[in-house]
């Protein structure tokens, strides 16, 4: 089946529908850490371009002084908190507190203010403060960048719009490992939860507002 076969099939059963953003707005940067950054530990793909791309983002976004977060992947050091992720994949149970390769890369780094999430699952939500801190800060869109996009920033994205967050992924601005994988993903979240598009089209619908 083509793909123009397969989005003519989502538009005909109603998917797709556009999002309308409204302010106040977050910003969501989703597990920008060094491990996700190092294609010889979780990275590679086009990773590196979309860290490099959300520079501007998060400059932007302190500018404009939205809500900020940013989430890390945390075990205990004693692996207390070994769980059906590591499981799955046993390398994040490298990620611990004082580990290199868990923490976000330099050129992202969490100001003053800006909320950091620890996980041990892939939704920056799940049995995180991060819903309730965005609903104490009015946040109604909440922009999200980050790794990988098939893993965890998808399902960032679906809890995001499960807590009524109007979700909107940046998708220059987020990157997995293979690229088949991301653009599947990127698809999915754009018929079902978010709204999708490229960072300076983003920050031009929100500047908007």
């Amino acid at each position: 089946m083509s793909v123009d076969r397969e989005v003519g099939t989502y538009r005909r059963q109603g998917f797709g529908a556009a999002l309308e953003l409204k302010a106040p707005v977050g910003l969501l940067i989703v597990d920008f850490v060094n491990g996700f950054a190092d294609p010889a530990v979780f990275g590679g793909g086009n990773i590196p371009r979309a860290i490099a791309c959300t520079v501007p983002l998060l400059q932007h976004a302190r500018a404009r002084g939205w809500a900020v977060a940013h989430s890390r992947i945390v075990y205990a050091d004693d692996d207390a908190d070994h769980n059906i992720f590591s499981l799955k994949v046993p390398g994040m149970l490298t990620l611990k507190e004082d580990s290199p390769a868990s923490a976000i890369v330099p050129e992202l780094a969490p100001q003053a203010g800006e909320l950091v999430v620890r996980k041990t699952v892939p939704s920056a939500f799940f049995g995180t403060g991060l819903s309730a801190w965005l609903a104490q800060r009015g946040v109604q869109t909440l922009v999200v960048a980050g790794a990988v996009t098939s893993g965890c920033v998808r399902a960032s994205v679906v809890d995001a719009m499960s807590y009524g967050l109007r979700a909107l992924v940046a998708s220059d601005c987020v990157g997995d490992r293979a690229q088949a994988p991301h653009d599947a993903s990127l698809f999915d979240m754009e018929q079902k939860y978010a709204a999708v598009m490229p960072r300076d089209q983003a920050l031009a619908a929100l500047d908007a507002l």
